[in-house]
């Protein structure tokens, strides 16, 4: 699943902070039918039990299309359904803890927040890394945009090596200005998740990433 990983230039998010539980496997389908490249379950403030039933419902759609299914911050969750990958934030521990509960073959990915933290994401052997958020984003409150300036950098020194996905305020608006800035691939969520069709913002967001 590494390799497919690669390929994603958009990283879709099934967010329960805007997609209600019964319509999750809903919008998962329509992510993939509009051309995501990997699936992520985030259910921030959910039960631990809710979230397991969930990914299970979420890792055969993914799997059947051939995407890569991952979990954020729960890695318990992830390796108890068999997810692709897990995905961590800065203050979530080392690649080692969460190595210590997946084991050594799942995908997993970090935040991260600065040239240096990208950097030393890498270094610690990370699978790919998530940058941002580049403008202030409701996904995540009270924290600031850092910008695009460093875009480039992270894509020519980090992104050479793992798959960097810009994330963070991103949308359709903006989109074309954070790819001249030097972005290859996004994370997209509200702009994406509250659109009338779902699968007509995500494909208009891969057309344009490859492009």
């Amino acid at each position: 699943m590494n390799s497919k990983l690669k390929l994603a230039h958009l990283y879709g998010i099934v967010d329960l902070g805007y997609v209600a539980v019964e319509s999750a496997t809903t919008v998962a389908k329509s992510l993939l039918d509009g051309g995501a490249g990997v699936i992520q379950l985030r259910a921030k403030g959910r039960e631990l039990d809710e979230i397991l039933e969930l990914a299970k419902k979420l890792k055969p759609i993914c799997r059947e299309a051939g995407v890569p299914f991952i979990v954020n911050d729960f890695a318990e969750v992830a390796f108890e359904v068999g997810a692709d990958g897990v995905h961590i934030g800065q203050d979530d521990g080392s690649l080692s803890d969460v190595r210590d509960v997946v084991g050594e073959r799942m995908i997993v990915g970090r935040s991260t927040h600065s040239l240096e933290q990208a950097k030393e994401a890498l270094l610690e052997g990370f699978d790919y890394i998530g940058f941002g958020p580049l403008f202030p984003t409701p996904t995540k409150v009270g924290r600031a945009g850092i910008g695009v300036e460093n875009v480039e950098l992270v894509q020519s020194t980090v992104g050479q090596e793992i798959p960097v996905f810009c994330i963070g305020g991103i949308h359709r608006g903006n989109l074309a200005g954070v790819q001249k800035a030097g972005a290859q691939r996004v994370v997209i969520v509200s702009d994406v998740l509250k659109a009338e069709n779902v699968t007509e913002a995500a494909r208009e967001i891969v057309t344009q990433l490859r492009k």
